[in-house]
């Protein structure tokens, strides 16, 4: 999207696939006879199996807002996207671009416009919920996140919901908030969610969940010989054990290999998401794994949250960079269910992946007073200034009080 990267970069070429016995056919499906086991395709073959995988993804959600079909008006989602996107940024050369949506992925395409695009850029991110990134971040990190990318240039309207987009001579040229504010903008990009993919699942006849085709744990459907994975199917969230959309990178390539080891004749379940993930906005790093404090309660969890200021080398090391991390505990079970983690250092923010797997091995506040990490000044504090150690501290001392 912003020239750091060329499109066939993130496609799996043919030929590496072919070179592994694979037979790569590029066609529309067009119907599946589950009862024949066969596919069918727009090009007339008809192609026999013996067990199937359907991995159709996600489509963006594009809400029905008026001026949707104007021209500058783009969304966000796939590689023809991004292309889309370059072109506009190339030929149309906008000057006010609006984001609709201040998700992780606006977020990031917005900081990469602003350092990668060689003139001044007005970029406006318009987000309905209260707070940049509402599903990675509590309030009090997110507020850390707006803070920072405003004083790079970004203008970031929460609270605010896009009700007409407005044009002249068939191109947008503003958007228009509920409030009555009036933004210009040569450019919107529309990144709201995605939708899965399911409308051959529905033609087999395969069941569904709310987000999705119903898999077990293995990627099986409804059909014995059907298998399914990734944005079309639908998770159960690790923490709640309650079904969700769980729709990134992760699960869907975890799911692949749970589904080609179960071919293969293995028995390893997918054991949930966690909807672990990051961004890179400018040199700030946000990464966020399992419950927020704000989902835990939607969830009726009462929690124990500590949240702690750490830094990137030990304190006597010149070049120190500020990081924060915050761990939410359940209150009844003491086990930790979330962590968010805002650094001005990339490796400070891997960190997460320490958190993702204390949660999947069900840690509690007391086990993680004696976590100690492996350290060197030059990567990370001292041991005594451990943030996970630390925050438990905090956590086991926030518990104690609250029950007298």
């Amino acid at each position: 999207m912003a020239g750091l990267a060329a499109g066939q970069s993130i496609v799996v070429p043919d030929k590496m696939l072919e070179g592994a016995g694979i037979k790569v056919i590029q066609d529309t499906v067009t119907g599946v006879d589950a009862a024949n086991k066969s596919v069918m395709v727009s090009g007339g073959e008809t192609y026999p199996y013996d067990k199937l995988y359907l991995a159709t993804g996600a489509s963006a959600l594009i809400p029905p807002i008026e001026g949707r079909d104007l021209g500058g008006v783009v969304s966000l989602r796939g590689l023809s996207d991004a292309e889309e996107i370059k072109a506009c940024i190339a030929e149309k050369a906008p000057v006010n671009i609006v984001f609709i949506g201040a998700g992780f992925i606006s977020m990031e395409i917005a900081s990469l416009l602003v350092e990668n695009v060689p003139r001044k850029l007005n970029i406006s991110l318009v987000e309905f919920l209260d707070r940049p990134l509402p599903l990675m971040l509590d309030k009090d990190m997110a507020e850390l996140v707006q803070t920072f990318v405003e004083q790079k240039g970004l203008r970031i309207f929460t609270g605010e919901k896009a009700e007409k987009l407005v044009g002249r001579d068939g191109r947008v040229t503003g958007v228009k908030l509920a409030s009555g504010k009036e933004l210009d903008a040569d450019m919107v990009v529309i990144s709201v969610g995605v939708q899965p993919n399911v409308e051959l699942a529905e033609q087999i006849g395969l069941e569904m969940g709310r987000f999705g085709i119903k898999v077990n744990g293995f990627q099986e459907t409804s059909h014995p010989d059907i298998l399914a994975g990734g944005d079309c199917v639908e998770k159960i969230h690790f923490v709640t054990k309650k079904p969700t959309a769980g729709r990134l990178r992760g699960p869907a390539v975890m799911q692949g290999r749970i589904a080609a080891k179960r071919l293969a004749g293995y028995a390893i379940e997918f054991p949930g998401v966690l909807d672990a993930g990051g961004c890179k906005l400018f040199d700030m790093t946000v990464t966020a794994t399992g419950l927020t404090e704000e989902s835990a309660a939607r969830e009726g969890i009462e929690t124990v949250c500590a949240v702690v200021d750490s830094r990137s080398r030990h304190a006597m090391i010149p070049g120190v960079k500020p990081w924060k991390i915050k761990l939410v505990f359940d209150k009844n079970t003491q086990k930790l269910i979330g962590g968010q983690i805002v650094s001005h250092e990339v490796a400070p923010a891997r960190e997460i992946d320490a958190v993702s797997a204390f949660i999947l091995g069900g840690k509690t506040i007391p086990e993680l007073t004696t976590f100690t990490s492996a350290c060197n000044p030059d990567i990370s504090s001292e041991p005594s200034a451990e943030p996970i150690t630390v925050a438990a501290e905090q956590a086991l001392q926030k518990l104690r009080a609250q029950l007298g």
